[in-house]
């Protein structure tokens, strides 16, 4: 185990059967020295730095049926609702009133927000706000589209893999394909996109080597951005029963992704804080570095139900603002409200890229 601890830690990689005889061998000593080999590769790139990203959930319909979702589109008992383009607008000024220079819209895939209501939000957005970041996180679109919101000025995409084992990703997303997710992450990457994959702990069905699995495609497509959360189940879903990810299993990787892809940049994820009163500072210290806080109006919040009992869903952004700000200082880190881009992304702009 000490063996594989230093390669993980100075060679950044493992063999999926050394990741699942690591996995099935640690020890509570061994966590806590992996997750001080994390944070102190965190700290390598990006110092004592955590980032902030404002985060506006702007719709919460979805075509899409995933087991584990309470946005699913047969979750008949969801209160669906859309924000406007000016109302998306009024959340990212009020976010940029207190600091925030990066912003995360994100949404179930609802296609009612075309590639030309889109591209107005995104333009609009850098034209009101143009030294911040635009991450979208709306799910899978045609090449076009991403294409388009480029080319608008979108500067990230988020899109988690889910599940780079085929069958575990097909058995959770009925009428989905993995080769077309798969492939809309490697067009993302092609464009020019900052991308974000990720995947959850403690799905049912998942085994150590479908965890080995996804650690290994992150180590291989290496994106700039990696969200690793627990697993909530949802009373609207068919996994309501399953027993859900626990903070300490998402912890293991969160770290051992942190060690394969160590410049990437990784949330502290609500889900975390949610299982856990102290969970996002938890994964600060296992190497994660970037926190989310709301800034969707609080009408709707609690209706952006990917899980249940969702923290923060009555904090306006400033209190939220205020507090991450306090739990990230009290965890010996400082919180960047700066674009907060990859430690390697070019920092020209795409319009002096171009020239």
């Amino acid at each position: 185990m000490d063996a594989l601890l230093s390669k993980l830690s100075e060679q950044h990689i493992l063999t999926a059967d050394e990741i699942i005889w690591f996995l099935r061998h640690l020890t509570p000593d061994l966590k806590k020295r992996l997750y001080l080999l994390a944070s102190e590769t965190c700290k390598q790139y990006y110092a004592e730095s955590v980032y902030s990203r404002g985060l506006i959930e702007f719709s919460n319909f979805c075509k899409q049926d995933c087991m584990y979702c309470g946005l699913r589109r047969s979750n008949s008992l969801a209160q669906r609702y859309r924000l406007t383009e000016e109302e998306i607008l009024e959340c990212a000024e009020e976010g940029y009133q207190l600091g925030y220079r990066s912003f995360v819209l994100q949404s179930g895939e609802d296609f009612r927000f075309t590639e030309q209501a889109m591209v107005s939000i995104v333009r609009n957005l850098k034209r009101l706000f143009p030294d911040s970041a635009v991450t979208l996180s709306v799910g899978e679109r045609s090449e076009a589209f991403y294409r388009a919101m480029y080319d608008a000025g979108a500067d990230r995409y988020l899109l988690r893999h889910e599940a780079a084992s085929r069958p575990l990703y097909e058995s959770l997303h009925p009428g989905m394909s993995y080769d077309n997710r798969m492939n809309c992450l490697r067009v993302l990457k092609e464009i020019g996109y900052q991308v974000g994959a990720g995947f959850m702990v403690g799905l049912p069905g998942q085994t150590y080597q479908h965890l080995a699995e996804d650690l290994l495609f992150l180590q291989e497509f290496r994106p700039e951005m990696i969200g690793i959360g627990p697993f909530i189940p949802h009373s609207a879903t068919p996994l309501k029963e399953a027993a859900g990810g626990t903070v300490e299993d998402t912890l293991v990787m969160i770290a051992m992704a942190r060690l394969m892809v160590p410049d990437a940049l990784m949330p502290a994820t609500t889900a975390m804080g949610t299982l856990d009163p102290v969970g996002r500072e938890k994964a600060i210290a296992a190497g994660a570095n970037v926190v989310m806080p709301i800034l969707s109006p609080l009408q709707v919040r609690r209706k952006y139900a990917l899980y249940e009992h969702k923290i923060c869903m009555g904090d306006d952004p400033a209190h939220c603002r205020s507090c991450i700000e306090m739990r990230i200082a009290v965890s010996g880190y400082k919180l960047e409200l700066s674009r907060g881009d990859h430690c390697n992304f070019p920092r020209l702009s795409k319009e002096e890229s171009a020239r």
